[in-house]
């Protein structure tokens, strides 16, 4: 997944936890932080070359999912400490953290509480900043792939998440076998099960609007346009209630990072342009 990319990867212990990290580019910080995948932060390899080509880019793998160990307890406090350690590990100073799906509400939950590790939050598609029902069919397709995480129950999911797989995959065959062979292989690690359904379980559930208004850092919406997962709607509520600006990616569903990447690094840079 990571075949000729400008970037190095190391495993660090980053609060006790052992952390995999893939590092690329020099300039302005910028964290990148994945959504409850099983296959950690390579899933972001698509934009990494183009966001390095004027950034520092830090993709850790989120604890207990990729190559990174579990913790104990995966709650807030924890995973505040190990987001502070990863920036100190890293000489990131207060970085722009872009946290997608379900990562991204728990960092708009740390966010509430202040952290010195985020200078600046970009929610990408969170189901936690407004109120979120799962949708029957991601509630079907998630729970086939995490029973048997076979290819065909890989494909079921894709295909609910990506607004057209089949599109997706022609753009880099190569990358997207890859990248669904690691999910599955990822998938059928017991550890990576719990921090999937701890994810699932804690991360759906919205986040006061008393909170999010405590939030004093810059905050950025991202969304894809036709995402089935975590609707526009929720990003677009959330806008209006918080005042937070926010940017739509068109053609993309659930991750525009991978459907349109070359968009995606676009409007990320525009995003962090100074102005």
């Amino acid at each position: 997944m990571l075949a000729g990319l400008p970037a190095a990867t190391r495993t660090v212990d980053v609060d006790g936890i052992s952390t995999s990290l893939i590092e690329a580019g020099n300039g302005p910080p910028l964290l990148l932080l994945h959504g409850g995948i099983e296959c950690g932060g390579p899933m972001w390899a698509p934009v990494i070359t183009g966001l390095a080509r004027h950034h520092q880019v830090v993709v850790p793998d989120f604890p207990g999912l990729g190559q990174s160990a579990p913790v104990p307890h995966l709650d807030v406090d924890a995973f505040g400490r190990w987001l502070t350690a990863i920036a100190e590990h890293t000489s990131l100073e207060r970085p722009t953290v872009v946290a997608h799906s379900l990562v991204g509400s728990l960092a708009a939950r740390l966010a509430t509480r202040g952290s010195p590790a985020i200078g600046r939050l970009i929610v990408y598609a969170a189901p936690g900043v407004g109120p979120y029902r799962m949708p029957l069919r991601l509630r079907y397709v998630a729970i086939r792939f995490a029973v048997r995480p076979t290819p065909r129950n890989a494909e079921r999911f894709d295909r609910f998440a990506l607004l057209d797989l089949d599109a997706t995959r022609q753009r880099d065959p190569d990358w997207f076998d890859a990248f669904e062979t690691y999910t599955r292989s990822r998938a059928r690690y017991p550890d990576v099960k719990k921090t999937m359904s701890r994810l699932i379980a804690t991360e759906t559930k919205p986040i006061p609007d008393a909170e999010l208004d405590r939030i004093d850092i810059p905050t950025i919406l991202l969304w894809g346009r036709h995402d089935r997962m975590v609707p526009l709607s929720i990003g677009e509520a959330a806008a209006s209630r918080h005042g937070w600006p926010l940017h739509v990616l068109e053609c993309a569903g659930h991750a525009p990072h991978v459907e349109q990447p070359d968009a995606f690094v676009d409007t990320l840079t525009a995003i962090m342009s100074p102005v």
